[in-house]
């Protein structure tokens, strides 16, 4: 259900696992605490996330396990994000992002309370953190996406590309066409002028489209 934000200035910003042991890690986690938003903060899924793929092939556990212990590992993310400062608080359901939005603090979500409970959502690696923010996002009536990379993309760019080189994942366009959110994707180049950006309004990164 949307929440008690303005739609028009809540923003959903997925912080990719790949960015996890990095500089940069900690550079936008500065730049997201100064700037306040309101914002949601959805984890990627990090180094966790990528021993669940290689235990997968190793021992053969079901795509349902596979992606329940994926959820798993964006809550481990999330709660090392959530420890950087006191801007951050955990919230696992839709009152608690209210609540921590209402307190000015920035919700970090951890998906798997809410993810486990949607029905629609299917298990399976098609559907990772990419298209978990789109659904959120749309979930909570934000209306704009910033997906944070260890990569640049070229702009512009559609979805359907981003896709098609595993930029995003495979079930990212329809998720965030569902969620009716303007959508952008920075990677490093995009950090120097970040700080700036966002406090004048604006979003880093380059803008994504949708044919």
């Amino acid at each position: 259900m949307p929440l008690d934000v303005p739609e028009s200035r809540l923003s959903v910003v997925k912080l990719g696992g790949s960015l996890a042991l990095t500089p940069q890690c900690t550079a936008w986690l500065d730049i997201l605490a100064k700037w306040g938003g309101p914002l949601i903060l959805v984890p990627g899924g990090g180094p966790s996330a990528d021993c669940v793929r290689k235990a997968q092939g190793a021992m053969g556990f079901d795509d349902f396990v596979a992606h329940r212990m994926a959820l798993i590992a964006m809550g481990q993310y999330g709660m090392a994000l959530a420890a950087h400062s006191d801007a951050f608080t955990l919230a696992s359901a839709c009152d608690e992002i209210d609540g921590a939005l209402s307190r000015g603090k920035i919700p970090v979500w951890p998906p798997e309370k809410m993810v486990l409970a949607a029905e629609e959502m299917p298990a399976s690696w098609d559907v990772t953190s990419d298209s978990l923010a789109a659904w959120l996002a749309g979930l909570c009536g934000a209306s704009r996406l910033l997906l944070v990379k260890s990569v640049d993309i070229a702009a512009p760019s559609s979805a359907t590309r981003l896709a098609a080189r595993n930029i995003v994942d495979p079930a990212f366009p329809l998720y965030a066409a569902k969620a009716h959110v303007a959508v952008w994707v920075a990677g490093p180049s995009s950090l120097a002028g970040a700080a700036s950006l966002l406090q004048r309004g604006g979003m880093p990164g380059s803008l994504v489209s949708f044919p």
